[in-house]
């Protein structure tokens, strides 16, 4: 099932039929231990209603209320060799070889909800950076109780040349006002999201395509249980946090995002999370 947030309240999605929730409250919706069985006894009490796909093409909002966004890095080798690649003047190379082999994972926070966009909406490349990429990831919902509910998509996007300057400047790399992007929907799926799942990314400049990747989720080093109990292990997260689980398709060291730039990262059984670039 799928859960979409927009401006006429919370759609569920069964495979083709559409239900509109009869609840208002998006933080407690989605914060709810064995949220796939509450979803089936609810659309069990509702009329399907298809006109409700119209709304979701025209109003929809960020699947998220008041929930932070954190993100996991370095959890695929490709990943592991761009930091390092960038990071080696600085002398920070070998701190990634490190990370992708060490028991801790990297956890870091990555937006508040008011700094996350939806699909639609635009993301940003900072004006003090020459070297920006988008990172498609597979992002993780988890409740209050610290167990995985749903998936969305993930676009965590990365000033490269600012990270490669130097490891600790990793913040401004990673957060700032339209750094974050996630959706179009809440997937929450009766059991785990499949390995095999594999996750796309197509960049378009004007009329061409000048980039395209493309990674299964099996390729991930960690596994998602492991990510969500260090990320839980000290935090608590009063509406349930967003995880967004790494990357494994980096852009040749060429390739930096330019304003008016649209990217289209696409999940199996998620859909498509699309974001235009602006400074």
């Amino acid at each position: 099932m799928k859960i979409y947030k927009t401006g006429k309240g919370i759609i569920i999605q069964n495979e083709s039929s559409f239900y509109l929730s009869t609840s208002k409250d998006w933080d407690n919706y989605i914060n709810r231990s064995g949220l796939f069985g509450k979803l089936e006894e609810e659309i069990a009490s509702l009329n399907a209603d298809n006109s409700l796909a119209d709304v979701i093409s025209s109003d929809l909002l960020a699947p998220i209320g008041n929930q932070e966004v954190w993100a996991s890095g370095v959890t695929y080798m490709r990943s592991r060799e761009a930091r390092m690649e960038e990071s080696k003047d600085a002398g920070g190379g070998d701190f990634y070889a490190r990370v992708y082999d060490a028991e801790r994972p990297e956890l870091f926070f990555k937006a508040p909800a008011w700094r996350t966009v939806g699909s639609g909406q635009a993301v940003r490349i900072r004006k003090d950076s020459q070297w920006n990429v988008p990172e498609p990831e597979l992002t993780l919902f988890i409740c209050t109780q610290g167990t995985i509910e749903g998936y969305t998509i993930g676009n965590d996007m990365s000033s490269r040349d600012i990270e490669g300057e130097n490891p600790l400047y990793l913040p401004q790399a990673k957060s700032y006002d339209g750094a974050a992007a996630i959706g179009p929907c809440l997937y929450v799926p009766g059991a785990p999201i499949h390995p095999d799942t594999s996750i796309n990314i197509s960049i378009a400049r004007k009329s061409d395509v000048v980039f395209t990747g493309e990674i299964s989720i099996n390729r991930m080093k960690r596994k998602h249980n492991e990510l969500v109990e260090y990320l839980f292990r000290e935090t608590t997260f009063a509406y349930g946090t967003f995880l967004m689980t790494g990357t494994g398709i980096v852009p040749p060291d060429s390739f930096t995002l330019k304003p008016g730039d649209e990217i289209s990262i696409s999940i199996e059984n998620i859909g498509t999370l699309v974001n235009t670039v602006t400074q």
